[in-house]
């Protein structure tokens, strides 16, 4: 009886496990994919408008530039009016914008991201609580000790 016990408890922990390895790890490694794709896009909507603000505040109307091509070949590029730009809406579409425009298209667009990197935070703490929830539930089932949580010393 205690033997039936023993592999019907093994057996369920095994099923844990393996729900945690095949189901909610993966799905914590995309969200945490997710969310630095976001972050990447982030980073670009800034870089764009700090360049922006840079040609208003120097007056810039024409520049040269450095244009990679692909494969690191890059080749030099004269930009003869630079009152407008073009932006990448998504989708492979780009809009020619303003410095205003693109300012404020960059702004809403900044919100946006935000709350998607919100979303995917929220996200990742619900999966690392559900992994959490189902490795307590392991030790309970293995009848471990429950850890204790550390206490920070005073070093000084």
């Amino acid at each position: 009886m205690a033997s039936a016990d023993a592999r019907a408890r093994q057996e369920k922990v095994r099923k844990f496990e393996e729900f945690v390895d095949r189901r909610l790890k993966p799905d914590l490694a995309n969200a945490v994919a997710q969310r630095d794709k976001v972050f990447e896009q982030q980073k670009t909507f800034l870089d764009l408008k700090r360049n922006i603000e840079n040609l208003e505040r120097n007056g810039v109307t024409s520049m040269r530039s450095m244009v990679n091509l692909g494969s690191e070949v890059y080749m030099q590029a004269e930009v003869p009016d630079t009152r407008h730009i073009f932006v990448d809406v998504g989708l492979g579409f780009h809009v020619e914008f303003t410095w205003q425009e693109a300012l404020q298209f960059i702004s809403v667009r900044e919100a946006r991201l935000a709350s998607q990197i919100d979303e995917y935070t929220h996200l990742i703490a619900s999966i690392k609580a559900q992994i959490k929830l189902v490795c307590e539930g392991i030790r309970e089932l293995m009848q471990l000790p429950a850890e204790r949580e550390l206490v920070p010393r005073n070093t000084w």
